[in-house]
């Protein structure tokens, strides 16, 4: 007996193509078998009811395949479950964030023009401070504030607050800047007995912000990680001379030391379609060491008495789960899961609204003295001079799709020049600042040219990085040590593996600016003078400048042609300042040489423009016709 292939249709999508279909593949291949094809017929009533059927499996194909597109999946679930697994951490509402002025009094030691702040009393307070804004918002320091440093980066404002009758000073007013965020802090403990692995919690709350710190009742400290099987974690070391007796010099500057340090107690979290977190742990579930679990290579088949021979030993391919590379699971401990509550639009603050302290931990080293130490604690007084914004609602379902497509192009590591700048500027300012960066691939010298110059060549395995900070009075300075050190810590967790990365500092070139000017009748010469004066320190203000960028000579002469009472620029140089003794950098630079079209140019070597001292260096004089 043969069988005959029939022709079937798959490019059926909706009803009405399945029933056609049905008919005439009923007419074709049976038509002695059937032929009433009534609206009414029990036989209609049967394609049609498998029509239906196709079509609701049609629609529900075509949906799971449109909800397994990040692009085009319309249910809030789909989009948070596919944008985290492409590396998207969901949020739920956004907390208010701003800077807190904090005041402290502190005594004045010495008479007369001796007088001078009595720096024992300056307090240490630690981060976590919370503070209450007059409806009621919580909001918390996320650094320190201590009074006792100063830098450019952490300065501390010094003016006299109180003056006894005899003309002394007998206290001074100190003042800091300190970033503050909203979210009231939550404590949350949990028992864990026996060890499972990847075990689960799921905080009771639905507006968490963020989890400040996971610890367990030994005191062992659990590490947020971005995935399971990342086994280093940043650390925070207080930068002292016990800590690292070489870059303790630079702790005022440099507050702590960035460390790279395994951990096995470690963590992820993700957002759960009820809008609560869900916090992950390990699948370490066995006391053995690793390498009992897997067994090292070289340790396979050796005799040696010290080492596991384990040649007749089967391996368990689930031992894989059991061992800590995913982290530890926990075992018969609880945690103590600290986090803050909040955001929203409430959080958002107006100036001169937090006022009040709810909650400090203070540290201090004066020593016994006549001035009551728990008047200077309680001198402690806080204020934001600026409003507090940033605090939304949950994303919407289109704000969490572009952020998760956002999230995974950017892949969290650094692939162009800009990556590698952005994450310079991005390293947190506890660790230092820096103020510029420039990156380009490096390049050597052909050993094989024996022609002089030798020919350079490009060195595709290794990027200079260029970078240069600021000193106190926001003047360009080498970055020190630790903050070098620091960032090259902070960048080898995202930098590519192949990328060999050389920390430089690039060349300081100080500039002046002689310009002659001839005013408008009528105009005061004086006030142009210095409206024109003014105009250049902005211009020509450190916050401008970058490493290796030029000075459009010509934008600079239209600019203060501009200049309300110029009638027209007579003059316009650049010179160059280098003189060690007046604290200038001692680069020489041939300006005049450097010069095209108007436009002064930088040197090979990645190098800035500076004027350093503009109140001196930006000279201009009142010509006439």
């Amino acid at each position: 007996m043969s069988i005959v292939k029939k022709d079937i249709k798959y490019l059926n999508k909706d009803f009405g193509t399945f029933r056609n279909n049905l008919i005439n593949f009923a007419k074709n291949y049976f038509p002695d078998t059937y032929s009433d094809f009534n609206e009414s017929s029990p036989g209609m009533m049967f394609v049609e009811m498998a029509s239906y059927v196709g079509d609701v499996l049609s629609y529900y194909s075509d949906q799971s395949f449109r909800e397994s597109m990040l692009s085009l999946a319309q249910e809030d679930s789909n989009v948070l479950l596919l944008g985290q697994l492409f590396g998207f951490k969901g949020q739920l509402n956004s907390p208010a964030q701003g800077s807190l002025d904090v005041f402290q009094l502190l005594p004045a030691i010495g008479t007369g023009d001796n007088a001078r702040p009595d720096w024992r009393y300056a307090l240490n307070v630690q981060a976590g401070m919370q503070c209450t804004s007059d409806s009621d918002v919580t909001y918390r320091t996320l650094t320190g504030v201590n009074f006792g440093t100063s830098g450019s980066n952490d300065a501390t404002d010094v003016s006299v607050y109180e003056i006894d009758s005899s003309g002394n000073v007998q206290f001074y007013l100190l003042k800091k800047t300190v970033p503050i965020e909203s979210g009231e802090v939550v404590t949350y403990d949990v028992n864990f007995s026996d060890p499972k692995p990847y075990d689960k919690i799921i905080l009771p709350e639905t507006n968490v912000i963020d989890i400040i710190s996971i610890v367990d009742n030994l005191g062992n400290t659990w590490h947020e990680v971005d995935y399971l099987a990342q086994d280093t974690i940043f650390e925070d070391v207080l930068n002292t001379q016990f800590q690292d007796e070489t870059l303790s010099e630079y702790k005022s500057t440099v507050p702590y030391i960035l460390k790279l340090k395994r951990s096995a107690r470690r963590w992820v979290k993700k957002l759960t379609d009820e809008n609560k977190f869900e916090i992950s742990f390990g699948a370490g579930v066995s006391s053995d060491e690793d390498e009992e679990l897997i067994p090292n290579p070289k340790n396979v088949g050796m005799g040696l008495e010290y080492l596991k021979r384990t040649t007749t030993t089967s391996i368990d391919p689930t031992n894989f789960l059991r061992t800590k590379t995913y982290g530890l699971a926990p075992d018969n401990v609880t945690l103590t899961i600290t986090y803050t509550v909040g955001g929203g639009l409430n959080d958002n603050s107006s100036v001169n609204t937090i006022n009040n302290i709810s909650e400090k931990v203070i540290q201090s080293n004066a020593a016994n003295s006549q001035v009551d130490l728990a008047f200077v604690e309680s001198s402690l007084a806080v204020n934001n001079p600026l409003p507090v914004v940033g605090g939304r609602e949950k994303d919407d379902l289109e704000s969490l799709r572009q952020n998760a497509m956002a999230s995974f192009a950017a892949q969290s590591r650094a692939i162009t020049r800009e990556d590698y700048i952005t994450r310079c500027y991005a390293m947190p300012k506890k660790y230092g600042s820096v103020a510029k960066a420039y990156i380009i691939g490096d390049t050597q010298q052909n050993s094989n040219d024996k022609t002089y110059p030798r020919e350079t060549i490009s060195n595709p395995m290794a990027l200079n990085l260029y970078t240069l900070g600021y000193d106190i009075n926001k003047n360009f300075v080498p970055c020190n040590p630790a903050i070098r050190e620091n960032l090259r810590t902070y960048l080898s967790n995202f930098r590519m593996l192949t990328d060999a990365i050389s920390i430089k500092t690039a060349h300081i070139i100080n500039i002046g600016v002689n310009f002659d000017i001839i005013p408008r009748p009528k105009y005061n010469s004086n006030e142009v003078l210095l409206r024109c004066i003014d105009l250049l320190k902005r211009l020509l203000s450190n916050d401008n400048m970058q490493i290796n960028a030029p000075i459009n000579l010509a934008n600079l002469q239209t600019e203060l042609d501009k200049v309300e009472g110029v009638q027209s620029v007579a003059r316009f140089e650049i010179t160059n300042l280098f003189s060690l003794l007046q604290g200038y950098s001692g680069n020489l630079y041939d300006i005049p040489g450097a010069i095209r079209n108007n436009i002064l140019y930088p040197s090979l070597d990645p190098s800035i423009f500076e004027v350093k001292n503009p109140d001196g260096d930006i000279k201009g004089r009142i010509v006439k016709n």
